[in-house]
């Protein structure tokens, strides 16, 4: 009797210490003719179509809400809606309503951090104004300053929020195995986030560092980013770490990618 109770205690300690467990969710897609505005030439890729995820990484010490996704609103619209510049967004189902797939509500969320706070990517900042937000003091100082791409609307809820401004790389939860990586440029608090999977290996969620596999492999920069040779320099900071790390890069918004992806309620660790 006592082997088969030191057997279970074993098991709840293996359970207890495991690793955090990565989960993608489908929160759009964009859709654009004209892409020279990302530095690159419409004929230098073929891509027209931009992935949008939403990701919750589950720890032994909580949830962990990363990047928002689409407006929710565009999740109740019918069809495509039109955007400036000739893009339009698609999101079929709200990230929340994932969520509830899975049984997990926005209380049950310990962080919510964003790479950045442009509409694709805090489309679900209001819903979680619950959470304690892990944002960039450089992000949140410039986040009401208007400028393209931000829809303030989004996010303005987060006023009130619990927040923790962060100014560099932070770990989360304080073992290493999840960490908001400082990479300014695109906007002035951009972050990426290192996700340290145990069977999948450490993985680098870029944000908005890289839009298309050309950006990273011809090294551009979109015209409307903040500061371009900021960028460059978080590019040359990432490209580095992830050859210390033996990390893998995941560009968000490579559609390709993501298509090969497990999705929520699937996972990786």
């Amino acid at each position: 009797m006592k082997f088969f109770a030191a057997v279970l205690l074993l098991l709840i300690a293996a359970s207890a210490q495991a690793g955090p467990r990565l989960y993608v969710f489908d929160c759009g897609v964009l859709y654009g003719d004209d892409i020279s505005t990302f530095g690159l030439s419409d004929d230098e890729t073929p891509v027209r179509e931009l992935f949008v995820p939403c990701y919750l990484i589950r720890h032994a010490e909580g949830l962990l809400f990363w990047d928002g996704g689409l407006p929710l609103s565009a999740a109740e619209a019918e069809g495509h809606v039109a955007l400036d510049g000739g893009f339009s967004m698609f999101y079929a189902r709200s990230v929340i309503d994932q969520l509830a797939d899975m049984d997990i509500t926005p209380a049950d969320i310990r962080y919510a951090a964003y790479s950045h706070l442009h509409f694709d990517h805090a489309g679900a900042a209001n819903a979680l104004a619950g959470v304690e937000v892990l944002m960039q003091k450089a992000e949140w100082e410039a986040a009401f300053d208007g400028g393209g791409y931000v829809d303030t609307s989004l996010f303005d809820a987060l006023r009130d929020a619990e927040m923790t401004l962060i100014e560099g790389d932070h770990d989360v939860f304080g073992d290493g195995s999840v960490q908001l990586i400082f990479t300014p440029g695109h906007t002035p608090g951009h972050q990426s986030l290192l996700v340290n999977l145990e069977e999948t290996g450490p993985i680098l969620l870029s944000g908005d560092l890289y839009h298309f596999r050309e950006s990273r492999t011809l090294r551009r920069a979109p015209t409307f980013n903040h500061d371009a040779a900021m960028t460059f320099e978080s590019m040359d900071k990432v490209e580095s770490l992830l050859q210390a790390r033996g990390a893998t890069l995941w560009i968000e918004h490579d559609k390709a990618l993501a298509d090969t992806l497990r999705k929520a309620p699937e996972y990786y660790e």
